[in-house]
């Protein structure tokens, strides 16, 4: 998880916040890096843009109201974050809030307008062809919503096809290609076409397709978002055990809240083509930084989604008074914490097992507001664990 830097109190207990304005501080590990990065449609951006910027209109916002007023589209506004090796990047937001737009700018299918992209310290940006097609061939995978298979092709030659691209031999692309094919479940269908797949057997081809190359990062544009919702929480689960087992870095573009906080080591929820906030998913669930972020997880079982390590106290020394052993842990979370403080209407220590201490402490008024938590109230990953 990543803290924040700010502070903020919700039922007493000092919590962290990973405020959207802010822009990260540059990332030597950063596998991905987006600092002020533009996408702006329509005739002459790149020098309309700079104009607007150059002139005092003020914040991002203003700059993107003066190229509206031109006719222009300012598709991503201003964005900038730091994605780490091995981090699951959830960017989700509503239809047109430029979360696709984005991820085709960062894998340069698009064009960015203004600003620097870097993977693994490369600008995208000023990249020529020859090494954008290496880079696409040899280190980033792409699955999008509409699976793209090639109807005329077997289940094993459309995931052999990035490999054929490759120039590797048709020994070795049958070997990798059925090794991913067993990795995501589907062995003893190689010989099947695209037509005689179900919607999530399809998908499940594009992701081995995507992993042929073994990539290391890996961009998802809502994968998942066409399948019936038995299927789709399949995959989730069946894409969890892949990343569990591969740690890919992976950025993955979703609409769907519960998606988001399943699969994500942070969020990014964009609205108007701006981030207006980046965090944990219990950051994004418990600390919403406006109405627009908190009407996404207004239904969300908050209980759920915490875990003591946000909540508790971590300031020594701890009290005196408390009970030997509750049965709290760092990863429990809020709901069955409560419950079993409310046994006891006392301070709780909170043990974290793989340290073998008590590294806080915990009351059940302090879950319980957690539960209560309003949208501009805060609380967040506190560390300590």
């Amino acid at each position: 998880m990543h803290d924040g830097d700010a502070t903020m109190s919700v039922g007493g207990v000092e919590v962290g916040k990973s405020p959207a304005a802010e822009t990260p501080a540059a990332d030597t590990r950063a596998a991905i890096t987006c600092r002020h990065l533009w996408k702006v449609f329509g005739e002459h951006a790149r020098p309309r843009l700079e104009k607007a910027r150059a002139e005092p209109v003020g914040d991002s916002a203003a700059v993107a109201e003066a190229l509206a007023a031109q006719g222009l589209v300012p598709a991503v506004r201003d964005v900038s974050f730091d994605v780490s090796r091995g981090e699951l990047f959830v960017v989700m937001g509503l239809s047109g809030s430029g979360k696709s737009t984005l991820v085709r700018c960062i894998s340069n299918l698009v064009q960015g307008t203004s600003g620097e992209i870097l993977i693994d310290g490369e600008n995208v940006l000023g990249m020529g062809r020859k090494r954008l097609i290496e880079l696409r061939r040899h280190k980033i995978g792409m699955v999008f919503q509409h699976f793209g298979l090639f109807p005329h092709m077997t289940v094993l030659e459309n995931v052999a096809f990035p490999l054929k691209m490759q120039g590797k031999t048709a020994r070795a692309r049958k070997e990798r290609a059925a090794e991913v094919i067993e990795l995501v479940g589907l062995s003893g269908r190689e010989g099947a076409y695209p037509r005689e797949l179900s919607g999530g057997q399809r998908q499940r081809v594009g992701l081995a397709r995507s992993l042929s190359v073994n990539p290391d990062i890996w961009f998802l544009d809502e994968p998942f978002s066409a399948l019936d919702p038995l299927i789709r929480r399949q995959l989730q689960d069946e894409f969890l055990k892949l990343q569990a087992g591969l740690a890919k870095t992976i950025v993955f573009i979703t609409h769907d809240i519960a998606e988001a906080l399943k699969l994500a080591d942070r969020i990014a929820i964009m609205k108007d083509g701006e981030i207006v906030q980046i965090g944990t998913p219990t950051e994004i669930v418990l600390n919403p930084a406006n109405a627009y972020v908190a009407e996404f997880s207004r239904d969300v079982p908050k209980g759920r989604h915490a875990h003591l390590r946000h909540l508790m106290h971590t300031g020594r020394p701890f009290p005196a008074e408390m009970p030997d052993d509750p049965g709290l842990t760092t990863e429990m979370t809020v709901e069955a914490a409560l419950a079993q403080c409310l046994r006891r209407r006392e301070n709780a220590p909170v043990w974290n097992a793989a340290r073998s201490e008590i590294v806080g402490y915990v009351h059940p008024g302090d879950l319980a507001a957690a539960l209560d938590a309003a949208p501009d109230s805060g609380t967040t990953d506190r560390g300590g664990s």
